[in-house]
């Protein structure tokens, strides 16, 4: 078997990396790490790449010393510079770790939970002695601070005093890490794990929490100590040697060439589009348009970096509002498993913290304030899907604003002022108000969410519930032979000839059988935002800027109202750029414009539809109140304040009901107006229903 030896490892530097090595040497002292690739050590020695794994203090010891051996042709002498493993074989899983691994070197991958502020750790302390001066200098390792025991000089002997001189001790920067599991590799209902992770020196302050990455270093383990003394159970921390910080962009999803060549030969499919929204929820009924917008969120649109900084969002955000018992919840976990990643989380149960990200005080031991990452930070380049966004506290549902516009969450929170990356796309959930539509009163009004959150939704759908022979018939069909494929495919398991063959089972599961697998369509996606980049043109680009103009003209009558904002219009490049990809499509064509403008429409007219005058109007999502309902706001308070001035006093309701009858407006709307404007305080109540303007 091999030894390892400083020898070795300058021969691997000058045959595998002396380029690597030249190009440190240039940037040294600000770049200490030379980053040293597993499988080229294996290619060089196989015996030192098991001795690294096996033993990796004294072999990573000797590459140390012979990277600030070797001899460079510059004018440069490496001190403290670091080799640095990467690339490891084979990572292990948090909750895999067992006592075997103990001070071997690993890799494990995940999300980076919490991450403690950089601090300098004394790694050499000086001490001088007080009655003779005499400087003792004492290696510190990890964990307790070490004091000399007795001063060094023949003369003195003394235990001490002894006082630490900072100026010629050592320190280098460190930082304490805490990784999490990835969702994705998570089975349903497991908890994550977390490992705690030390690194120091230029490892430390290059990660922040969200990231995904994948961390190599030496497992190490520590006793444990209770207030009855020490336990015979022991921590495990990792000690890091090198960090890699993946790239984001659905890397995690392993395409092969078998699989390209399928998603090629299924987006050539003419009847792509259909297979698809087949292959989205298929034991749910129905909901086609619903089923396509949420595709194209799943493809979403390009994001784009602007040259003066800006980042225009490529995340389309869906929100879905229906009665209860109308699959909703079902939709959003659909699509939580179809994402490459997925997040998903109710919103009675979320705090904002728990959404975005909060400062806590950290369990490392120093009492520190650390930042830990939420849903909409761990679905960063994903999907956030949260259910009963209604019944979220108004303080939590605020903190969405910046993760849905911006797509960065700002914290300013115990000193800690940070802001964290939020790159996905949100579909939300929600209930009407009253827990069911009422089909008398405007969709809008029975939303119970802000004006300003609801106009950042791409795509707002109703989905209401009544009954109708012919649906109710094919969705009954649909789910009775949903269940009758289950209970086959039970019998089957369970029971012992039971005399169900297989073609039984997969005839009848085909009602609810996906024409993509949920595997394929996962692949499909990451493959088109690995690839695909659509470009629009000129035809598709006048049809969207006609559609655009021909709904703005509907406001340029004064009395009108403001029908769509720019808003949309984004909307609908976003939609196109994914419309364009499902087809694997590098051009926007008319075909895609055509087909979002079907899908915006019908979401435009579900919720922004005036009542009462029957057209568009944005400010019902945008402000809360369509133009109609503000002209009559204003003649109500013109008409109590008239009614003021008669009376000299506050107003009867009596009067003013009878009085905005004869100006057309409806006693029950005059109600509901006066109880508005009491809230927000434009008129007051000065005795027993009597009303006067502020």
């Amino acid at each position: 078997m091999a030894q390892s030896s400083v020898q070795i490892w300058e021969d691997f530097f000058k045959r595998y990396y002396w380029e690597n090595i030249l190009e440190l040497a240039k940037d040294y002292p600000e770049k200490r790490s030379l980053a040293v690739q597993f499988p080229d050590i294996e290619q060089f020695d196989p015996d030192i790449a098991r001795e690294l794994i096996e033993h990796p203090d004294p072999v990573l010891k000797h590459a140390n010393e012979a990277l600030n051996a070797i001899d460079l042709p510059a004018d440069v002498i490496f001190t403290s510079t670091h080799v640095r493993i990467i690339k490891l074989p084979q990572r292990i899983q948090i909750r895999e770790l067992r006592s075997s691994d103990i001070n071997k070197c690993i890799a494990v991958s995940g999300l980076i939970r919490k991450a403690t502020e950089v601090r300098p750790k004394i790694i050499n302390a000086a001490f001088k002695c007080q009655r003779c001066g005499q400087v003792t200098l004492v290696p510190q390792a990890e964990g307790k601070f070490v004091e000399p025991f007795e001063c060094e000089s023949e003369e003195c002997g003394r235990k001490g005093p002894f006082k630490l001189i900072h100026e010629e001790s050592e320190f280098i920067d460190a930082q304490k890490l805490r990784i999490q599991e990835s969702p994705d590799d998570l089975r349903g209902g497991e908890q994550p794990q977390t490992l705690d992770v030390d690194v120091d020196d230029d490892l430390a302050g290059i990660v922040s929490p969200g990231d995904r990455v994948v961390i190599s270093g030496i497992l190490r383990s520590y006793q444990r100590s209770t207030p009855h003394g020490k336990s015979t159970f022991f921590d495990l921390v990792l000690d890091g040697v090198s960090i890699e910080i993946e790239d984001k962009e659905f890397k995690d999803i392993e395409i092969s060439n078998e699989d390209i060549e399928k998603i090629l030969s299924l987006g050539k499919d003419p009847e792509v589009y259909k297979n698809i929204i087949k292959s989205i929820a298929p034991s749910i009924y129905g909901y086609d348009e619903v089923k396509e917008a949420m595709a194209l969120q799943l493809f979403s649109g390009v994001p784009k970096n602007l040259p003066d900084g800006t980042r225009i969002r490529g995340d389309m955000h869906i929100l879905l509002v229906g009665d209860p018992g109308v699959a909703k919840s079902q939709l959003l976990r659909y699509a939580v498993k179809l994402a490459p990643r997925g997040i998903y989380t109710s919103g009675k149960s979320s705090t904002s913290a728990g959404l975005t990200a909060t400062a806590v005080k950290d369990e490392f031991g120093e009492g520190r304030w650390t930042l830990e990452a939420g849903a909409l930070v761990l679905a960063d380049m994903g999907l956030a899907c949260v259910d009963e966004l209604d019944k979220m506290e108004a303080d939590d549902r605020s903190s969405m604003h910046e993760a849905m516009e911006q797509q960065t969450i700002s914290i300013a929170k115990a000193g800690i002022m940070a802001t964290l990356k939020s790159r996905c796309a949100l579909l939300g959930a929600a209930n009407p108000k009253f827990g069911r539509f009422d089909r008398y009163e405007p969709i809008a009004k029975q939303i119970n969410m802000p004006p300003a959150l609801l106009s950042r939704f791409d795509l707002i759908f109703i989905l209401t519930d009544e009954p109708s022979v012919s649906r109710d018939t094919a969705i009954a069909e649909h789910i009775l032979k949903a269940h009758y494929a289950g209970e086959l495919a039970v019998r089957k398991e369970y029971i012992i000839n039971s005399g169900i063959s297989e073609e039984e089972i997969t005839s009848a599961m085909e009602v609810i059988q996906p024409e993509i697998e949920s595997e394929m369509l996962r692949k499909y996606i990451a493959y088109t935002k690995r690839n695909i980049f659509p470009i629009i043109q000129d035809d598709a680009r006048k049809q969207l800027i006609d559609f655009y103009l021909g709904l703005r003209k509907q406001g340029e009558d004064p009395s009108s109202p403001v029908p769509v904002t720019a808003r949309q219009l984004e909307a609908l490049i976003r939609l196109t750029e994914a419309s364009a990809r499902v087809r694997l499509s590098s051009v926007i064509t008319t075909e895609d414009t055509s087909r979002v403008i079907r899908i915006v429409m019908a979401s435009l007219k579900q919720v922004m539809t005036d009542p009462e005058t029957g057209k568009l109007d944005s400010d019902i999502i945008n402000v809360g109140m369509g133009k109609s309902q503000r002209v009559k706001v204003k003649t109500l308070k013109e008409i109590i304040r008239e009614l003021q001035e008669e009376y000299k006093s506050a107003v009867p309701l009596e009067e003013i009901i009878s009085r905005a009858e004869e100006s057309g407006i409806k006693k029950d709307t005059v109600e509901d107006m006066i109880q508005k404007l009491k809230q927000v305080g434009e008129i007051l109540e000065a005795s027993n229903n009597k009303f006067r303007v502020v």
